[in-house]
Order: C-alpha cells, then structure tokens, then sequence
C-alpha cells in the first residue's frame, strides 16, 4: 500500500479512538461492558485491519471492495453507536430502531467478508493468505450476532445475551487471531506445521460458538484448541523478533501484545486461589480479562503488524533500489 493511502485510512481512527476512550470513561454512556468493547472494535479494530490488508491493483473488483470499505467504515462505526445509544439511553428498546440501525454494520462486516473470500480464492492455497481471509469472514459472523443482539431475537434457545458475547468473540478472537497467524505466515520461514496451525485456528471459533449455544464440551474444546493456537503463535513471534533486527516500535508492540496474552494465561491459572483469597467472582475478573486481551493482545498486536509491515515494505523498497 502506498503512503497516501495509508494515511487516508489513519484519519478514522484517530476520531474513533477519542470516541471509544469517551465511551469508556464518561459515565454519560451508560452502555453494558460487552457493548463498549463492541464499539471499541467498530472504531478503532477494524479500520487497523484493515491497514494490514493487501490489495492486488490488478484485480478491479477487489479494489473496489477494498475502497468502499475504506470509505464506509467510520460512518458504519457511527450507525453502531447510534444502535446502541437508542437501546440503552433514547428509550427506543422495544422498537425496532436499535435493529434498523445495526443493519449499518452488519452489511459493513458483509464487505468484510466478502473481501475476506477474496483473499481466500486468490491466495490458491496459501495457508498465510487464507488465514486472513478466514479472519475477516468471521467480522461477518460477528456482525450477525450483533443483529441479533440488538433486535433481541433469540435463536438456537439462546438469550439476547449470549449473541452479544458471541459477536464480541467473533469481533476479536474468532476473527484477530487468525488475521495474527496469517501476518506472522506472510514473514516466517515455511514450516510443516504451519498449515494445521492455521487449519485449527479456523476450526477453533466455530467449535466455540457452537459450544456457546449448545455444548460445554465443544467449548471447551474450541477453546483449549484455540489458547493452544495462541501459544504457538507467541511463542514462535517472541523468537523470531529475538532473532531478527526489526522496527523498534514493531517489536516493542508485538512484545506487549504477547506480554498481555500470557499475563491472561497467569490470571487464569490463579484465579482459584485469588477467588478464595479475596471472595471473588468470575465477574469480578471479566473486566481484567476483557481490557487485558482487547487493548493489550488485540490492539497492541495491530499496532505492532501495522508497524511490521511498514518495516517490511520500506526495507523491500531500498533492496529494489540498490
């Protein structure tokens, strides 16, 4: 991408991130937590995936998809706010308003996808390539659910609740980590294993979900699959930013991120003893959870690719020239 092009796509995000950070502080939005951190994908996630994303010039119909994203994102991101805003502070939650305007980012999330199968059918094989794709398919998903959420539908004898967590999981593990994988394929050096790394990361969502609505088991098996994805993924990116001179602020992101995930994983296997200790609840943790994977794992890893792939160019760019 070229340096216009990817400062055109900078401008959303700053608005987006002070929107999001008023969200969250000012007590004048009085909106449930799983909601903010949908408004905070909306805002801030999507258009920093979308910096990562590779567009082919010579495909015309993936250029078009690709600037018509570029262009609808912030405005989706403000119908997603508005949705939100009328179920929660405009007393318009028994009407269709909140539903009627979700539409906005559920057909946003549609680009995605279909962006997504683009990548997927181009790549012809490519396991890097499909991983991203696959990823932002799962934006698609998690657009549905939040449709759902906000008509208050329930489906598969799931409550409204339960779709408005699944969208969060879709809007960031189910869809980030895949997208994660598939950077860290474009640059790592061909391994057997790879491939099933990425096969499994797609597996991994459905199989959650699924366990979401109909089986604890399942669940915990999409999840134990996917937090091993995850461990793989870290564990290799630590090693090679060890091995490799990169962009400081590269690594010093992707550190953060992987930190963030790992600080989780030390939370989580303490959580018995820190329950009995101080008389709290998994409520009292989700906060923790949430904040540590979406602004440390999440947001830090795309700030971090977002700079890789930067150094990556740049450094390409000077080799040509010489």
């Amino acid at each position: 991408m070229n340096s216009s092009l990817k400062k055109s796509l900078l401008v959303p995000v700053i608005p987006g991130a002070i929107i999001t950070i008023l969200i969250f502080v000012l007590d004048y939005f009085q909106f449930e937590l799983v909601e903010k951190f949908l408004l905070f994908a909306a805002f801030v996630i999507v258009p920093l995936v979308i910096l990562l994303l590779n567009v082919d010039e010579k495909n015309k119909q993936q250029r078009m998809v690709y600037t018509v994203m570029k262009w609808l994102q912030f405005p989706a991101a403000l119908l997603t706010l508005a949705s939100v805003m009328s179920s929660k502070m405009w007393g318009l939650e028994s009407t269709a308003i909140p539903g009627i305007l979700s539409l906005g980012w559920l057909l946003f999330t549609l680009l995605l996808g279909i962006y997504g199968l683009t990548i997927i059918v181009i790549a012809k094989g490519k396991a890097a390539e499909i991983a991203i794709g696959a990823g932002l398919v799962y934006f698609f998903i998690g657009g549905i659910w939040f449709t759902l959420y906000q008509y208050q539908l329930s489906l598969f004898q799931a409550n409204p609740s339960t779709h408005a967590l699944s969208s969060v999981h879709f809007h960031f593990s189910s869809a980030i980590v895949p997208i994660f994988i598939g950077a860290l394929g474009r640059i790592m050096t061909k391994k057997s294993w790879y491939p099933w790394v990425v096969a499994i990361d797609i597996i991994g969502p459905i199989l959650i979900a699924i366990g979401m609505i109909f089986s604890k088991p399942i669940e915990y098996i999409g999840v134990t699959l996917f937090a091993c994805n995850i461990v793989v993924y870290t564990a290799y990116l630590l090693a090679y930013l060890r091995k490799n001179a990169l962009d400081t602020k590269a690594t010093f992101f992707l550190g953060l991120s992987c930190l963030a995930f790992y600080t989780v994983v030390v939370i989580s296997m303490f959580y018995p003893l820190l329950k009995n200790m101080y008389s709290l609840t998994i409520l009292d943790f989700i906060p923790i959870y949430g904040s540590l994977h979406a602004f440390g794992f999440v947001l830090c890893g795309l700030i971090g690719w977002v700079y890789m792939v930067d150094f990556i160019k740049k450094k390409r760019s000077v080799l040509e020239n010489r």
